[in-house]
């Protein structure tokens, strides 16, 4: 699925349960048998002997029968009294008609239950089923694609959406203050997209279930007339294990009430796993195949008592912290703010050119940079040590920017060689460190690096025949560029070809604005 296949999602604010929003909500949960879950709060920031408190729980609803409609409910739990949603919400988490998605959402749950329960809802939510994790929707489509047993793996969920998808998910406005209200709206619209894509990439794991018809098996050679056969008979036949594995599953059952005994023939034996009848709800039962991927793919999220208390640090007391601690603490202080000459002064045997090293906290900023014509490099390694940072930020004489507190912390940091990055967001971070080091943003070199690998383009433009032949089993050219009479440039590097669209120009004039270079 491509990103612009994609319907965003209605963003409705509920701070209130006699508003209007609020009642679109309620009538919203009684269609969707699939909704998506996430939640937002502010991290601690001090070690306390306490959970932080959500600030907002964002539910993602899509009608049922209609993929195209769907909606995300931001629930201000700051606003809304929590004693007056305890109910509905728990109704809705245990509800056996609707299947709740969400990406390790067992932290969020712990951490909601903590926050109804400070306000007299006691006790909080313990349980989430029927539920299904993306990461295990994720391994399972890497599963069926390769053709082959493959070890899970432990993946954002931004980059399962690229994988998945194929859109970018930002995470800058993680951790944002979520605590302070009004809310912006590009906190809404990040805040609504994390729960909207656990919709997005269900459906793709439901198309590709249906395709590939994922079922308990039809049966092909044991038949009802077994069913007058005990359980022990059927069992000494040749083969028979196979062919009961590959029975329904609902006519495996019944060979299973078959063979109950007659003192036991009364008890009803159900195809779902049992689920504690507390919800009120009135919802649109679950269709065929949704059931059938609840009874395959279905778990649940149960929180045990140890889960509802802080993990309390195993240190018995405070120690005085060493002269070495207090040294690392002054160091960080001091390259926390820049000071100093970068490395590629000419005075300290530089070239002059700005260039630095982004982490993989500020990758998105490295992107920035390069489309205003700075050298910005990334790490070599995708999960790379700190070592390896330093020795490459040293050797290229670049200035290393992180978000990572403790990376200022080590010992055998240079000077002026790495510098904090404030700002979360990307806009911000590149006019921070454009301040931050005096560097000159000229217009004509605007777009003038490759946002892929940070080279440097050809300096002569290709024609669309160069281009055409240059991009033989490379990059494929869209065919309405043919009659536009475009310029295209290759990158030296790694050989990327970009062109004067529309998406230039569009670039172009957001770091005109973003660097204020028409003031």
């Amino acid at each position: 699925m491509e990103a612009e296949d994609r319907n965003p999602p209605t963003i409705y604010s509920v701070s209130s349960v006699d508003s209007p929003e609020f009642t679109r909500f309620t009538r919203a949960l009684t269609r969707s048998s699939v909704i998506g879950l996430d939640a937002e709060w502010q991290p601690l920031r001090v070690h306390q002997p306490t959970f932080p408190t959500v600030s907002l729980l964002q539910i993602a609803c899509r009608s049922a029968g209609d993929d195209d409609d769907s909606s995300v409910f931001l629930l201000d739990l700051l606003a809304i009294p929590l004693p007056s949603i305890y109910g509905l919400l728990k109704d809705v988490f245990v509800s056996p008609e609707v299947l709740k998605l969400g990406f390790r959402f067992k932290q969020d749950l712990v951490y909601l239950s903590s926050t109804f329960c400070s306000q007299g809802c006691d006790p909080g939510f313990d349980r989430v089923e029927p539920f299904l994790d993306i990461t295990s929707i994720y391994n399972y489509l890497q599963h069926k694609q390769l053709g082959r047993k493959i070890p899970k793996q432990i993946k954002s969920l931004a980059t399962i959406c690229e994988e998945v998808l194929g859109i970018s998910l930002s995470k800058e406005l993680q951790c944002s203050d979520w605590s302070c209200r009004p809310l912006t709206a590009e906190q809404k619209a990040y805040a609504a997209e994390d729960a909207h894509c656990l919709l997005e990439i269900f459906k793709v794991f439901q198309i590709k279930v249906s395709k590939e018809g994922d079922s308990f098996g039809e049966v092909t050679e044991l038949s009802f007339s077994h069913l007058d056969l005990g359980l022990k008979e059927i069992l000494e036949k040749p083969n028979s294990c196979d062919k009961i594995l590959r029975t329904k599953f609902s006519e495996a059952l019944e060979i299973v009430r078959a063979t109950t005994s007659s003192e036991s023939s009364h008890r009803v034996l159900s195809a779902r796993r049992e689920v504690p009848d507390v919800s009120c709800m009135n919802t649109i039962p679950m269709d065929g195949s949704l059931l059938q991927i609840v009874q395959i793919h279905g778990d649940r999220i149960l929180l045990k008592e140890s889960d509802r208390k802080p993990k309390m640090s195993r240190k018995k007391g405070k120690r005085k912290p060493s002269e070495s601690l207090i040294c690392k603490e002054r160091r960080s202080e001091k390259v926390d703010d820049w000071q100093g000459l970068p490395p590629w002064d000419l005075s300290l045997g530089g070239d002059g050119c700005p260039k630095f090293l982004c982490d993989v906290m500020v990758e998105g900023l490295a992107k920035h940079l390069r489309c205003v014509g700075i050298d910005a490099a990334v790490p070599y390694a995708k999960k790379p040590e700190t070592r390896g940072l330093i020795d490459q930020a040293q050797r290229e004489k670049r200035v290393l920017l992180t978000r990572d507190v403790k990376l200022l912390r080590h010992g055998y940091l240079l000077e002026n060689q790495i510098y904090r990055v404030k700002s979360l967001l990307k806009n911000e971070q590149l006019l921070e460190v454009i301040e931050t080091f005096q560097l000159k943003i000229i217009e004509d070199h605007l777009m003038s690096r490759c946002t892929k690998c940070n080279g440097r383009f050809v300096q002569k433009p290709l024609t669309t025949e160069e281009a055409v032949e240059a991009a033989k089993g490379f990059q494929v050219i869209p065919n309405c560029l043919f009659n536009k009479n475009l310029e295209f440039w290759q990158c030296m590097d790694c050989n990327q070809l970009y062109w004067e669209g529309t998406q230039y120009h569009n670039a172009v004039q957001k770091f005109i604005d973003v660097c204020k270079l028409n003031a």
